[in-house]
């Protein structure tokens, strides 16, 4: 809480230009004996007194932090990103830690302590290690969203397929491991995954960009679209409330809770790509899950259930094991 006031008192002195203990203790809701043992606190920030009648304290030279309008936890925030823990490039890594250096000294020991404070290994336990490298023309069209011209963009589709085509970059978005351009086309709105894009030269023409577009908001109904795309496919359950936590782990965002039956059971509604695939991954929540519907998911279930059956059914001979 302490770190919190003295960027207070440092943003009461900009707007100001001189407060007293009294005003700081009004404004922070502390006593003036903690006004003043925080003011003498600073140290390093260029802050003197003025003493006698309508004195205060004040900046040396009306001196300036580019801290303003952020709380101390927010600047701490803002400097995890200097740390190992982060994404950021090379080129945002180097700025933010010049702003780290220019903090006043009593900010930027928190400043630092936050950028070595957290590292993140987004690798799972067993699983293979892969680097995720930023893609290769990132930065150029970063700079063609930041800029607001249009792009002429070489890009290859999955099937190997090298387009060119002129878009208007509206925002990019990072999923994962993998970045995509979000863009304005001839044809409507498009994502481009940029690890798959050959080329990218600015034309010099501006962007079109819709007044009301939302980055945000646009990628959240693209995302939808795309997960609809992906598993249109519901099946209708229902799962004893001892499995609820199980179908979360195993389905994730694809399962959909809903109320209780009368026999104790809860109503679930799960998305997948097609009939099999999703009898197959509810093969083995068969102790929790029966299938209402559609038909076709019960009668994969039951064909599956007669092969595990019919091949872990009976002891396997010698001769089962080993044939001739």
């Amino acid at each position: 809480m302490r770190s919190n006031r003295l960027v207070a008192i440092l943003l009461l002195l900009q707007r100001r230009e001189q407060v007293t203990a009294a005003e700081v203790s009004r404004e922070l809701d502390v006593s003036e004996r903690t006004a003043r043992r925080d003011a003498l606190a600073m140290a390093g920030v260029p802050v003197y007194s003025v003493q006698g009648r309508g004195g205060g304290w004040r900046l040396v030279g009306g001196a300036r932090t580019d801290l303003s309008g952020l709380t101390a936890s927010e600047a701490r925030a803002l400097f995890l990103a200097v740390g190992p823990a982060s994404d950021a490039t090379p080129a945002m890594k180097a700025a933010l830690r010049k702003l780290v250096h220019a903090l006043p000294k009593p900010f930027q020991v928190q400043a630092e302590a936050a950028a070595a404070s957290l590292v993140v290994d987004p690798q799972r336990w067993g699983a293979s290690r892969i680097e995720h490298r930023p893609p290769r023309f990132l930065d150029e069209l970063q700079d063609a969203v930041i800029s607001g011209v249009q792009v002429s963009l070489g890009y290859v589709d999955s099937k190997g397929v090298e387009t060119r085509r002129t878009v208007h970059p509206l925002g990019i978005v990072a999923k994962g491991p993998v970045w995509y351009l979000v863009s304005n086309t001839e044809t409507g709105r498009r994502i481009f995954r940029i690890d798959r894009v050959s080329s990218a030269d600015p034309t010099g023409d501006p962007v079109h960009r819709p007044g009301d577009f939302d980055l945000a908001e646009s990628w959240n109904e693209i995302a939808k679209e795309v997960d609809r795309k992906r598993t249109p496919l519901e099946v209708q359950a229902v799962c004893t409330p001892g499995g609820i936590g199980i179908l979360r782990m195993a389905l994730g965002d694809r399962l959909d809770v809903g109320g209780s039956t009368t026999d104790g059971r809860i109503e679930v509604v799960i998305c997948g790509p097609n009939e099999y695939i999703l009898a197959g991954e509810l093969s083995g929540l068969v102790e929790w899950v029966e299938v209402t519907g559609p038909p076709g998911v019960r009668d994969h279930l039951a064909s599956i259930g007669n092969a595990l059956v019919e091949r872990y059914g009976q002891p396997r001979t010698s001769g089962d094991l080993h044939p001739s």
